[in-house]
């Protein structure tokens, strides 16, 4: 355990303090809010102290809309923009990140001469807010291009054929924040129960593009590190905190309360090392049946891979209706890139004139 004198400790003898100075006629309420309440120490806690809690939590889909509906009422909408759709599109996100969409989808279509905020402007920045901004003016070279392309169509055919996956929202192959594409979802509701089958589609969506990567090249890339990084996270968290690994039954074998090894606390294992192994097993053979299972979705759809990867090259962004129609075995028509840009190079160069 850390010293009694450094400043967290301070701090709760001095708060001790002030509140023990209080007589019950004091008419004084104290009032503390906190993100980690894990760690409070129980001096603070107990009754006679702050012995009230009010959990608040993010706000469902119901919330977001009208948390929406506030803030939107500063600026003007097109009649096609749906804020229910928009929430649905925003799980997880704070009441502040949702004013910001609106403010981030203002400035953006007033910096586009627009007469109103479009649902595109909506949705680009909810992008912005969750994953940085778009980087359209990098130069990328030819072949990380079509190893993006080919790595985020593989996260999009198997988000759109693995049963029990979120449905997909949309794919892009231009670079954001860290990350050189992106793949979309949707998810239908709020997500408080997670399901096997859910969190097998999760980590099999995970591996959609390292699976496509190793088939179309015969090669690896360091980008699927994330895709790797959330898909054992998901393993470890079925296995060892709920208990649907079936070697091991239903068995917590990590902390109680989610917490890792931060403020003192002992990180020392309640099980033995033959469990530890078992664990080890365990967590592997969920990764791997999640790896297999997409390889046999992208294999046997290998066509509708190469269709998704070569609208990209070539559109940049496919939304959920366009892939659709892909793994349909339709075709796109709509402008490229390449004709948006000289469509307004031609529009500037006609108003010079």
């Amino acid at each position: 355990m850390s010293g009694g004198h450094d400043e967290r400790e301070q701090t709760l003898n001095a708060i001790l303090v002030e509140m023990d100075g209080f007589d019950t006629n004091d008419q004084v309420i104290v009032i503390a809010a906190t993100n980690r309440a894990d760690i409070l120490d129980q001096a603070l806690t107990r009754p006679g102290r702050f012995d009230r809690q009010i959990i608040v939590p993010l706000p469902d889909i119901k919330g977001r809309t009208e948390i929406l509906m506030v803030h939107a009422k500063k600026v003007k909408l097109s009649p096609s923009v749906n804020l229910e759709r928009v929430a649905r599109q925003t799980p997880m996100f704070s009441g502040a990140e949702l004013a910001a969409i609106i403010n981030e989808a203002a400035i953006g279509a007033t910096m586009a001469n627009k007469d109103f905020v479009e649902m595109a402007d909506l949705e680009e920045a909810r992008d912005k807010i969750r994953w940085g901004r778009a980087k359209k003016s990098r130069v990328i070279d030819k072949h990380d291009k079509e190893l993006t392309a080919y790595h985020e169509a593989g996260h999009t055919l198997v988000q759109s054929l693995a049963e029990g996956a979120d449905p997909l929202h949309k794919v892009s192959i231009i670079p954001r924040g860290p990350m050189g594409g992106a793949t979309f979802s949707l998810p239908e509701k709020d997500r408080t129960h997670y399901t096997r089958k859910y969190c097998m589609a999760y980590m099999q969506v995970c591996f959609g593009g390292r699976v496509a990567e190793e088939m179309v090249f015969n090669d690896l890339s360091s980008g699927a590190s994330a895709d790797i990084m959330q898909a054992t996270s998901m393993a470890k968290t079925m296995v060892m905190n709920w208990g649907m690994s079936t070697k091991l039954g239903p068995i917590n074998y990590g902390d109680p309360e989610g917490r890792d090894m931060v403020y003192g606390m002992s990180t020392e294992k309640s099980y033995s090392e033959a469990t530890a192994e078992t664990i080890d097993s365990e967590i592997k053979a969920f990764t791997d049946k999640a790896y297999n299972l997409s390889k046999q979705i992208i294999e046997a759809n290998r066509d509708k891979l190469e269709a998704i990867a070569s609208a990209l090259l070539k559109y940049e962004t496919l939304d959920a209706e366009e892939v659709k129609s892909l793994l349909a075995g339709g075709s796109l028509e709509k402008p490229t890139v390449g004709d948006l840009l000289a469509a307004e190079q031609q529009k500037t160069e006609t108003g010079n004139q």
